[in-house]
């Protein structure tokens, strides 16, 4: 990844940048949430931090709010189990009680890499913690790889701003993330 490439996307794209975070805000905020940040997302957020068009302010956002970040993927996945009849083979039998079955989802999805929001719902998995993880797009279990790694990502995502035409472009092959890349369209 390309730190001085992710800050030009962002420029031209006219996203506000904020300074970036402090090591000690760094420290705080993956304590607070519980995870480590990804090498190249990590460096990117301590040169400069997004603050609009719906990147994450790691900043000032509400940290309850941020937490609902977190969580959107897997309570999209969660209300699959419930109301769709979503289930993996390797979760075993499927109870017939939706309570049931939700509960073991849950249990099961404890064991996958966290995916750290990004902005609205793009995520990038914080394992394995290095550089080149994909962007994923995730809404319930419609899930696409938004980019092969962080520029990638940003590519994609600002391309209507920077040029007025949608770009969508996946590098492949894009490095496997457990669980993750198995729900990907």
């Amino acid at each position: 990844m390309s730190l001085q490439q992710c800050k030009s996307l962002l420029k031209k794209a006219r996203v506000v940048l904020a300074p970036g975070l402090s090591n000690e805000e760094m420290a705080a905020v993956e304590t607070r949430f519980g995870v480590r940040f990804p090498p190249d997302y990590r460096a990117l957020l301590l040169e400069v931090l997004p603050i609009s068009d719906g990147f994450v302010d790691w900043r000032r956002d509400d940290p309850s709010t941020i937490r609902e970040e977190f969580d959107w993927p897997y309570e999209g996945i969660y209300g699959e189990v419930e109301h769709h009849q979503f289930w993996l083979p390797d979760w075993g039998k499927r109870p017939k009680d939706s309570t049931k079955a939700v509960t073991i989802a849950e249990q099961a999805l404890q064991q996958v890499p966290v995916l750290i929001p990004i902005k609205g719902h793009r995520y990038i998995p914080a394992t394995p913690n290095e550089g080149g993880n994909p962007v994923f797009s995730i809404v319930g279990l419609d899930i696409i790889y938004y980019g092969a790694d962080l520029v990638e990502y940003l590519e994609n995502e600002l391309s209507s701003d920077i040029t007025g035409t949608h770009r969508y472009h996946i590098t492949e092959p894009v490095k496997s993330i457990p669980f993750w890349s198995s729900l990907v369209d």
